[in-house]
């Protein structure tokens, strides 16, 4: 598979801010790549970052829990400015993993559920999705009558699902649930002071309908101002209509339980592997290979540490909306101070890409 043009390669001297990150939590992130792979290889994205050329620099990382991490990476790397076709520049947003109160069992307070993935439920594609069915649905009901779209939020959160069990823990908050789907994993407080994750297991399938881009068509949040924290307030301002903006969304996640192994990292994403903060990154992985190490490029991103963002980060997630090969979503680890950073995350950047040196040598010969 040849490199996609969308990469020219440059040296590190034309990377912006290279010579003053700390490479160390990029590197370690990359570490936990490298041990995956040895279970199940990563897939090689469309623009050609082919995993096979990973294999010398995963060799190299797995003894070493600590070396030069610069001259890791500029050992076993080129970077490579992405310029797409289609736009004069990068975007990135960020995510978090959210804290919030639960409940293992509902009671007045706690009556919002988090559902498990419902038994009836199928992966579907192209060859076995039935005619007329729309072809963006990659899930579907498994029926006696045969595959039928699933239930979508507004009928599960009426009760299309009650019954099944599906009940993993208990919110007392609509809006803090429905940032739980965004997000797609959780850490639960729960009542009696443990701890307990949940994380992406499945979704109806439905197209996702972001209550930002509601809010601002009807005139509610100018578009400009919109971020997670303005939607909170004007839900918090409007709690008589927060079925009806939510409801615009047909899109419903499914979760599973995981173990809060590590505390200090995030769940287990896309790329099986838990997430570093400010660290890892998803990306749009039908485009681009787990693993890749990206330098993001943001001067006018300052939310993570006051200052212009320029940092390394590993492709270790993806997302529904996270599509094109200069498109980033940044994760800024777990609980309200995350949030609030993550949550104001949307700026213009440069991606370059850390390319392994024998794709960049074939792209430049």
């Amino acid at each position: 598979m040849a490199l996609s043009p969308v990469f020219q390669i440059v040296s590190f001297e034309d990377v912006p801010g290279w010579s003053r990150d700390d490479h160390g939590g990029a590197y370690a992130a990359f570490r936990r790549s490298a041990f995956h792979v040895l279970t199940k290889p990563y897939r090689t994205g469309a623009l050609g970052i082919e995993f096979a050329a990973f294999s010398d620099a995963y060799a190299d990382a797995r003894p070493s829990e600590s070396q030069d991490a610069r001259a890791f990476f500029e050992r076993h790397f080129v970077p490579a400015r992405i310029v797409p076709d289609d736009r004069p520049a990068g975007f990135v947003t960020g995510f978090y993993e959210p804290e919030v109160e639960a409940s293992p069992v509902r009671t007045d307070r706690f009556s919002v559920p988090l559902l498990a993935r419902p038994a009836d439920l199928v992966d579907v594609d192209d060859a076995s999705r039935p005619p007329g069915m729309d072809s963006y649905l990659a899930f579907a009901r498994s029926t006696p009558e045969g595959l039928v779209e699933c239930f979508d939020r507004q009928a599960i959160e009426q009760g299309a699902l009650v019954g099944q069990g599906l009940e993993i823990a208990w919110l007392a908050d609509p809006v803090d649930a429905f940032f739980v789907h965004v997000q797609g994993a959780a850490r639960l407080i729960m009542t009696d002071g443990s701890q307990r994750r949940v994380t992406y297991a499945a979704k109806s399938g439905q197209r996702f309908t972001g209550p930002g881009g509601v809010l601002a068509e009807l005139g509610e949040i100018p578009l400009e101002k919109v971020t997670m924290q303005s939607i909170r307030a004007w839900f918090k301002a409007n709690p008589q209509r927060v079925n009806e903006i939510l409801w615009r969304n047909r899109s419903y996640i499914f979760f599973r339980e995981a173990a809060v192994e590590e505390p200090e990292l995030g769940p287990i994403a896309a790329a099986k592997v838990p997430l570093t903060p400010g660290r890892s990154m998803a990306v749009d992985r039908l485009l681009h290979t787990f693993g890749t190490p990206f330098f993001i490029d943001a001067p006018t991103l300052t939310a993570f540490d006051g200052a212009p963002f320029r940092r390394l980060m590993i492709a270790q997630d993806t997302g529904s909306a996270i599509t094109g090969p200069a498109r980033g979503d940044l994760f800024a680890g777990s609980g309200f101070a995350a949030g609030e950073i993550a949550g104001v995350v949307r700026n213009p950047a440069d991606f370059f890409a850390l390319v392994p040196r024998a794709l960049a040598i074939g792209a430049v010969s």
